[in-house]
């Protein structure tokens, strides 16, 4: 059966990232894509909160995604690192327009936190043990940023069926391509594993 995966680029150039690491991995991931089965669409976003509000609906209405990825960079990042969760409030540092929201939260009256669906844990140990050459790590905490913004708005609209992925800046250590490879490993068992969350539950319809 055909799935369907769209991998959402969250960030264009902001402050000392003039080439952003996210959006060159992304590409690489494109050109290596993902296998016949899987439908990959691709977009970037600017670093800025309102249309991030208004292109993550957006996304999910568009295209009904199995699940949409995200991905960003992160200048203290070393590893590629897999968000376990998005939070809704604390949003003080001003976007790439000046703007902050004024609550300084995702969604007024949402829960403070919000888990993935995808046990990050156990992509980040099925990727590891492939022998890819690219640490991964996993993370609790996205960086109350645009990354973390998009990251809950996301989470929030698909309850919960959505990641986000962090990639260290170009050459620190990884290349473009080490970080595409890594991405297309890492998507690929993200897919598997709600491949099999969904025949779980169909299975378990089945038997009542």
């Amino acid at each position: 059966k055909a799935t369907m995966c769209t991998v959402y680029q969250c960030f264009g150039p902001f402050g000392e990232h003039t080439v952003n690491a996210s959006w060159v991995a992304v590409q690489e991931l494109k050109k290596l894509g993902l296998g016949s089965e899987v439908d990959l669409h691709v977009s970037e976003v600017p670093v800025e909160y309102q249309t991030v509000q208004r292109l993550v609906p957006s996304l999910w209405k568009q295209y009904c995604p199995l699940v949409v990825v995200h991905v960003g960079v992160s200048g203290m990042a070393t590893t590629v690192t897999l968000e376990k969760c998005g939070r809704n409030h604390g949003y003080k540092g001003l976007d790439n327009s000046s703007f902050c929201p004024d609550s300084q939260c995702c969604i007024v009256g949402g829960p403070d936190c919000i888990d993935s669906v995808i046990d990050m844990e156990s992509v980040c140990k099925r990727v590891t043990a492939s022998g890819l050459g690219v640490a991964v790590s996993v993370s609790k905490d996205a960086g109350r940023y645009l990354c973390d913004f998009t990251y809950y708005t996301s989470l929030y609209l698909s309850h919960g069926r959505s990641a986000f992925i962090h990639v260290p800046p170009l050459g620190k250590p990884y290349s473009g391509e080490d970080l595409g490879r890594a991405l297309q490993a890492i998507v690929r068992e993200m897919l598997e594993l709600l491949d099999q969350a969904e025949e779980k539950i169909h299975c378990q319809q089945h038997l009542h």
